[in-house]
């Protein structure tokens, strides 16, 4: 029995990262980089050095989606050549198979790697209780779940930061096999820090002064050599790649957007918070379920048994958000690399409650709490946060029912792609590509027919963003059809206006309804996202749920994800 509640535990973590991938498959503009990297090395391969150096620029130039669309800043293409190269294989067996789904896979099952990998390193150093409530806790947490599988930089960066914070849980094997381990952690957090994300220094820099602090490591033996090895090793492999891809040498790409973001103070441009922010908002929305973070870190932290190991978890990493709480832009996805720790720590606190429970009544009370704040925490996630979320890409929706719409309706069909529709999932993985036309004339008898296969609508998509030429008329008349998040973008423009009409709108995530008692609801998005997992009896169920939920445990009230029209979809009637 203990080891089949193992297996179930431990399955949970890739099983609910991919049923967050199945439901929401689209990306968005933060994650666009990585996602069009990968499709234009999946699609058009690598130019070979052997090439004149014209040639490999030209190959960029034409092809890949980079070198029309660069970015405020250059990225690395370290990640995109990775999971590439892992999703080669499965094209080899299926040239059909939904490649950015298969792409996204690769590194929801990577960071579910590590995640797992970290609960084993708990069970090792602290037993199965803690492991089994660290990965309940970290199933029900929405944000690490719902986004281990988006091609951001943090993303590629957490599943290596995840391996390292594990080399540095306690290690009974002896001090020599842990200095080792931490020599391997220091190096992967350099390596992620100088490909991915730069303020993975300050990571860095945090763990490294408690482990010196702490007489866990030496400077001489384990600071200067893992610093040296991550430092050749992550400066090496970027300078290589990413010189090569951006046709630019010497180019490292996380220097650029340090110097951009921090150093020029461009990152305040997309937002401030004041400095509790990250204390105040991010963490407890990253951990979503309030006892943890109420409850089972300040028991860790208090109790004489689990605090040592505690403090190893807590202090460095929220000295990291005390430290990076400095700069003004924030956001929760810089931070994300601390939840591991701190839902361990939270672990750790609700195991001693619950292996005590039956010494104190308030443990008693607690064991049942943290349970069912667990399960209603899982509720929330998939059913309300979930279908929320899902509901953010009407871009992609926009141009998957444009293609059913128009497909084959007449040889050639141009579309222009507004700014909204590809923020919110356009990626070159959905357009469609040119159909292969095969011809054989045949005999005019016809016992040797004539044979023409292949689709017969060629697609041209159009993504241009220059204000100056949209303002003219002669633009719009190019398209066929218009993804716009206002008509008058287009008949504003033009000089027949009739001569465009809606056909078709897109709805998109537009907050949540709370729905009180005898009000009904629709429950749309959910029955729809169910449906494409479970069919009928998914709905069914969802509807069974939702009653019994709302009849005995809430008293009728409800939420429920709200929408409304993001996308048009205009017609050029000629």
């Amino acid at each position: 029995m203990a080891r089949l509640t193992g297996f179930i535990l431990f399955s949970a973590i890739p099983a609910v990262i991919l049923l967050h991938l199945l439901v929401s498959p689209y990306t968005k503009v933060e994650e666009s980089f990585h996602i069009q990297a990968i499709h234009d090395i999946l699609t058009y391969g690598i130019p070979f050095p052997s090439l004149s150096k014209d040639a490999i620029f030209a190959r960029f130039r034409d092809q890949y989606d980079h070198f029309s669309f660069p970015g405020a800043v250059p990225r690395t293409f370290i990640g995109a050549l990775a999971l590439s190269g892992a999703s080669k294989p499965f094209i080899w067996l299926d040239r059909n198979v939904n490649r950015q789904l298969l792409a996204r896979a690769m590194l929801g099952l990577f960071n579910a790697f590590a995640l797992l990998s970290y609960a084993s390193g708990l069970q090792r150093a602290f037993g199965k209780a803690t492991a089994y409530w660290y990965l309940l806790f970290q199933a029900s947490q929405f944000h690490v779940m719902y986004y281990a599988s988006r091609t951001l930089s943090n993303m590629f960066a957490f599943g290596i930061t995840t391996l390292a914070l594990r080399l540095l849980l306690p290690d009974p094997t002896g001090p020599s096999r842990y200095h080792q381990k931490c020599r391997l952690s220091l190096s992967l957090l350099t390596v992620a820090g100088i490909i991915f994300r730069s303020e993975l220094a300050l990571l860095l820099a945090t763990h490294t002064i408690f482990l010196f602090v702490t007489g866990r490591i030496r400077l001489l033996q384990d600071i200067i050599p893992a610093g040296v090895v991550g430092l050749l090793t992550g400066l090496t492999a970027t300078v290589v790649v990413d010189s090569y891809f951006w046709q630019q040498f010497p180019l490292w790409p996380e220097l650029a957007a340090f110097k951009f973001n921090v150093i020029s103070g461009q990152a305040s441009a997309w937002g401030t918070h004041p400095w509790y922010f990250y204390f105040a908002n991010s963490i407890p929305r990253l951990l979503l379920n309030p006892l943890t973070y109420l409850v089972g870190i300040p028991s860790s932290l208090f109790l004489p048994s689990t605090r040592r190991a505690s403090i190893s978890l807590v202090v460095p990493s929220l000295a990291y958000v005390a430290l990076y709480s400095f700069l003004p832009h924030k956001e929760w996805r810089f931070i994300i690399y601390i939840i591991p720790p701190l839902t361990a720590a939270a672990a750790l606190g609700t195991s001693y409650i619950w292996t005590h429970r039956t010494r104190s009544t308030l443990y008693r009370v607690l064991s049942i709490l943290i349970p069912l704040s667990t399960l209603v925490t899982l509720l929330v996630s998939t059913f309300i946060l979930l279908p929320a979320s899902a509901a953010n890409y009407p871009g992609a929706h926009a141009l998957k029912k444009l293609h059913v719409y128009a497909h084959g309706s007449q040889p050639v069909v141009s579309v222009h792609m507004g700014n909204l529709a590809c923020q919110t999932g356009v990626t070159r993985f959905q357009q469609l590509p040119p159909p292969p036309l095969l011809h054989m004339p045949g005999r005019p008898d016809w016992k040797i027919p004539f044979l023409k296969s292949g689709a017969s609508t060629v697609w041209r998509y159009d993504k241009t963003e220059d204000e100056h030429l949209k303002s003219t008329p002669e633009f719009w008349d190019r398209f066929d059809y218009v993804l716009a998040e206002d008509e008058r973008e287009v008949t504003s423009k033009v000089s027949d206006p009739r001569r465009w009409e809606i056909i078709d709108e897109v709805e998109g995530f537009a907050g949540l309804r709370v729905l009180s008692p005898g009000e009904n609801g629709k429950g749309k998005l959910e029955k729809e996202a169910l449906q494409t997992l479970l069919g009928e009896n998914g709905v069914a169920l969802f509807d069974l749920a939702r009653d019994t939920i709302r009849r005995y445990i809430t008293r009728g009230w409800w939420i429920e994800v709200r929408m409304e029209p993001k996308i048009k979809i205009l017609k050029h009637v000629r």
